[in-house]
């Protein structure tokens, strides 16, 4: 028989991550296992028992090859005709952070649980974060594979 974990067994941790380099889909997966509690031995499909992920310094990922100028994502206004769309070259102006949330919503399932965990995931541009009372422990992408990063 399974053993499922209780609500009250749940603990949380707080994980730090670099953003500089760092490839954007290789990024995203680590942080959908993460944030759904995957990378746990009690893992739940239908329980919130992930973690809290930071990244900070979300402005300086990149892409491999030319999906930075030749990737397009598509949204609907709602309206006849209204579909729009944008790479990550104009996005990255603007919002640097909305394309790592975007990678990470399409990796999770959809419904009301996915939604309540893309809240545990914090995303900053810089250096600087509110979340230092949390004392996240920080992770080095490239220990995990040197693939992760990008080599200029």
């Amino acid at each position: 028989m399974t053993d499922f974990v209780k609500t009250k067994e749940i603990k949380n941790n707080w994980i730090l991550i670099d953003g500089t380099n760092a490839i954007v889909g290789r990024l995203a997966v680590f942080i959908s296992k993460t944030i759904r509690g995957k990378n746990k031995t009690q893992y739940t499909p239908h329980m919130d028992n992930g973690d809290f992920v930071i990244v900070k310094n979300v402005e300086k990922i990149k892409f491999t090859g030319n999906k930075f100028k030749n990737k397009k994502y598509y949204r609907h206004t709602g309206h006849p005709g209204g579909i729009k769309e944008t790479t990550p070259e104009k996005l990255s102006v603007k919002k640097p952070e909305e394309i790592l949330k975007m990678a990470v919503k399409r990796m999770l399932p959809g419904g009301p649980l996915a939604k309540k965990q893309l809240t545990k995931l914090k995303i900053y541009k810089g250096d600087k974060h509110p979340h230092e009372v949390q004392n996240p422990k920080e992770i080095t992408l490239s220990k995990i594979n040197s693939k992760n990063l990008l080599r200029l």
